[in-house]
């Protein structure tokens, strides 16, 4: 250890960590500069108690937003570490086409203060082959596999699987996001989930499409309940 330690001052001396952000020196791996740390809206309480989209103030226990009240969603909730913008955007695409596969962790730091205390299996958002293939990772289970490390909650990387190709939803409505996700998920091992209570991982909640047809997969299948668990949630409602 003595060994070491030399050389890890040498390296951090001239490889100081960087501000996920803007790459900026910190102090540490992780860690946000302070003009990029106070441009991240963190998300939490007050929100609604079915899909926790962050209300403008304090409702009172149990009350919902308009939506889930018009109809109520099949996941146990949105649980988003930010909402989307600027710094949060950065990262997640990044990690997703830049290949900086250490903000899976940063993310993870983030969102695990959110993990519901009665999750009993960790499960990402699964990309086609093809698609691995071509990115070389699935940017959601690695962002699975932190929280995993940080919160000691097992993640399953197999029993969810996207049964066939879709087309990219960037640029897609919400109607025409469901249509193309439906029916694109399967669980391979049903006794994996049956009875559980999960948490499904992704980087950016944006319509739900994917996430709702995950959860259907899911729940078809046994599972007890699934919380959506993301880095970033897209928000544009006036009580955001």
């Amino acid at each position: 250890m003595r060994i070491r330690d030399p050389f890890r001052h040498i390296v951090g001396f001239a490889l100081p960590p960087r501000c996920p952000g803007c790459g900026v020196p910190v102090a540490e791996d992780h860690r946000f500069c302070a003009i990029c740390w106070t441009a991240l809206r963190f998300l939490g309480p007050p929100w609604c108690a079915s899909c926790n989209r962050p209300f403008a103030f304090d409702r009172g226990e149990g009350a919902c937003c308009a939506a889930c009240l018009a109809a109520p969603p099949r996941h146990a909730g949105v649980r988003a570490a930010v909402a989307y913008g600027p710094i949060a955007r950065t990262l997640a695409l990044r990690l997703k086409y830049g290949g900086r596969i250490a903000f899976a962790e940063t993310m993870a730091r983030q969102m695990r203060r959110l993990l519901p205390p009665d999750t009993d299996l960790l499960v990402a958002v699964p990309l086609h082959r093809w698609r691995i293939w071509s990115r070389g990772f699935n940017q959601a289970a690695l962002i699975a596999d932190a929280v995993a490390l940080l919160s000691g909650v097992r993640h399953d990387r197999n029993v969810l699987i996207r049964t066939r190709r879709t087309i990219l939803l960037r640029g897609l409505g919400g109607r025409q996001r469901a249509k193309a996700v439906a029916g694109a998920f399967g669980v391979t091992a049903p006794d994996r989930v049956r009875g559980r209570a999960i948490a499904l991982v992704d980087d950016v909640y944006t319509s739900g499409a994917t996430a709702d047809a995950c959860t259907r997969a899911l729940l078809k299948a046994g599972a007890r309940s699934v919380t959506i668990l993301c880095w970033a949630r897209v928000l544009s409602s006036p009580d955001d």
